[in-house]
Parts: C-alpha cells; sequence; structure tokens
C-alpha cells in the first residue's frame, strides 16, 4: 500500500492493507458483466464508454496498455479514500508522509472516512491546518488492475474519461518524492485526452461546452492561487505572530468575497462547497499541488512538442532526472 501516502504505522498500513484486499475481492470483469443481460442498462452504458476510453487512452494518447479499467467494483459509497492534507499555521507547505518505493507524497489516505477525520483531529490538535478530501480514485502504478469503481460514474461520461485518463498517466509515469510535478503532468494529460476524445467522437457541441467549463475551472482555480501567493507573500514577513494571524483571517475573507462575487458573477451555485467550508492553508496547498504546475505542462506540449502527446511523455520522463528544484522551476513553484 506504498503508493497511498501516509507515515510507516502497523495501523495506517492495515487499514491501507483491507482497504486494498476489499476492492479488489469486489472486482469483477467489465466483459462478463456487459455479458450479464440483467445488469441495469445504465451501468451497462457506462462499462462499455470505460472500454472505450481506456482503448482510446492506449491508441491516441500512449498511455499503458495495461489490465487496469477492465474491472468494476461497486464499494457501496461515495470515495474510495479520504486524503488528508495538512500544513502548519502560517505555511503552504503540506506536511508529507514517506514510503519505500514511492517516497513522500502531499497527503495521507484513508479508505474510512471517520479514520480520516480522526487523523485530521490529531494533526489540528498540533496546530496545523487540515482538510479532508475525498477522491473518487486513486492508481496502484500498475502492481494491480485499477478497476473502474462505482464512485467514478457519479457524473457524466467525459468526467469519467478524464479520471481514466489522469489516472493512466499516473501509471505511466510516476516520480518519486514529487507529488505537484506527478499530478500536473496526470491533469494535463487528463485534460488533453478529453479534449482530444470528445473531437475524435465529433461531439463539437459537448466540447464546446466542456471548454467553457474548463475555462470557468481554470478563472477559479485562479482565485484560489492568488490567495494562496499572498499568503506565501505574508508567511515570509518577519511580522508578529498576532499580525500574522490576522494578516491571515484578512485574506482567507477577502477570498471568500471573491468566491461569492465569482459565483454569481457565473450564475452557478457550484461553488457553495467553498463558501460553507472554514477554507484554510491546507486547502489551498492542496489545489495547488494538483492545478498550479498545469500550465507549464500544456506550454510544453504545445510550444516544445507542438501537440505530440508522445513527445510530451518522452520530456516528462527526462524530468524525473531532474533535480527537485529544477521541476519546481518549470512548474512555476520555487515558494
Amino acid at each position: 500500500m506504498l503508493w497511498l501516502g501516509g507515515c510507516a504505522t502497523v495501523g495506517w498500513y492495515g487499514q491501507a492493507a483491507v482497504g486494498q484486499i476489499e476492492m479488489l475481492c469486489k472486482r469483477e470483469p467489465v466483459d462478463r458483466l456487459l455479458a450479464d443481460p440483467d445488469i441495469p442498462d445504465a451501468l451497462r452504458a457506462r462499462l462499455k464508454t470505460a472500454l472505450e476510453v481506456r482503448e482510446f487512452a492506449m491508441a491516441e494518447l500512449a498511455l499503458p496498455d495495461s489490465p487496469s479499467y477492465t474491472y468494476y467494483a461497486d464499494l457501496e459509497r461515495e470515495a474510495v479514500v479520504w486524503n488528508v492534507v495538512a500544513t502548519p499555521r502560517f505555511s503552504m507547505q503540506p506536511r508529507t508522509w514517506c514510503y519505500p518505493f514511492v517516497g513522500c507524497l502531499a497527503y495521507r489516505g484513508y479508505f474510512r472516512e471517520a479514520a480520516a477525520d480522526r487523523q485530521a483531529l490529531r494533526l489540528a490538535d498540533r496546530n496545523y491546518d487540515v482538510a479532508v478530501v475525498p477522491a473518487v480514485a486513486y492508481s496502484t502504478l500498475g502492481w494491480f488492475a485499477d478497476p473502474v469503481l462505482n464512485t467514478m460514474l457519479a457524473y457524466d461520461d467525459t468526467w469519467l474519461a478524464g479520471l481514466i485518463f489522469h489516472e493512466l498517466a499516473h501509471e505511466k509515469l510516476f516520480v518519486r518524492d514529487d507529488t505537484a510535478f506527478n499530478e500536473a503532468y496526470a491533469r494535463l494529460i487528463e485534460r488533453e485526452g478529453v479534449r482530444r476524445w470528445l473531437r475524435s467522437r465529433g461531439e463539437n457541441e459537448r466540447l464546446a461546452q466542456w471548454e467553457a467549463d474548463q475555462l470557468r475551472h481554470e478563472a477559479f482555480i485562479g482565485l484560489l492561487l492568488e490567495a494562496r501567493a499572498e499568503l506565501v507573500e505574508l508567511y515570509t514577513t518577519d511580522l508578529p505572530e498576532p499580525e500574522m494571524a490576522a494578516g491571515k483571517q484578512a485574506t482567507f475573507e477577502r477570498l471568500r468575497d471573491r468566491i461569492a462575487a465569482f459565483s454569481h458573477e457565473q450564475g452557478t451555485d457550484r461553488y457553495q462547497g467553498w463558501l460553507a467550508r472554514d477554507v484554510n492553508n491546507a486547502h489551498l496547498a492542496s489545489v495547488a499541488t494538483y492545478e498550479a504546475g498545469v500550465a507549464a505542462f500544456a506550454e510544453l506540449l504545445e510550444a516544445d512538442c507542438g501537440g505530440d502527446i508522445e513527445c510530451l511523455h518522452a520530456k516528462a520522463a527526462d524530468m524525473a532526472d531532474w533535480s527537485a528544484a529544477r521541476r519546481a522551476r518549470f512548474l512555476g513553484r520555487e515558494d
């Protein structure tokens, strides 16, 4: 269970092993399910789409031809794992938990929400800012055949396709000790994969809607990363702790106002979750881990590779031999 993140404790390994075994035991081959006349039509359609997406990933995105996503598992819950992210009170650097083989990760995953909440409380008691982030999929990096999960079917086929592309990208390349690099690379493959998949199907109207959603998403992420940058600057000052705390609170209040204004401007309630929670350093650190370096990979794909996805894979693989500091500069994450 080395790829899930967490410190080397018997308790954590125990719950991780049980969670993975549960998933393996619940797997059923997709081909067998599709041959069963009694499975619901809606599930049949989604599983067919998953197989089509997998084939596209191999043929058009040069992603691994592994047995992943040839199985299905219903976990009977809304998330597969809950990731705990923690930062010091006056820092944007997430705490890491380290393992052999994959190195250190910027989160710790639990197969039960209650266990994640307990860990979050322990860290909060130690003066960390903490976030518990549900995840609907994760990659075992090819160690096992990762199944399509019921948690991956919560939204439409475009979202399902993106998840499969993202997780197969982790099978393609995973750099030890560099969560931000790995996630930015997989996020770019996800985004580019969906764009090419929709285009290949001639779904121009759906593609246009997806592109518009991506622009809205990027604008919203920009608000979060702007607040993060303000806090990074604040935390590098030598202000007394009470003034630092007041500045932190003011920054989050401004962010809240910006999110409310953005939500109103866009005419959507999709950002209400951000307004309903007490946003802290850990939430912004998690966003930065997944989003802050995507633009660098997008530029690499277009400017250096002329849109050639295999060129992007090769250049990203070369970066695995770079120093962590050099990869951080590439991502634009030198803080």
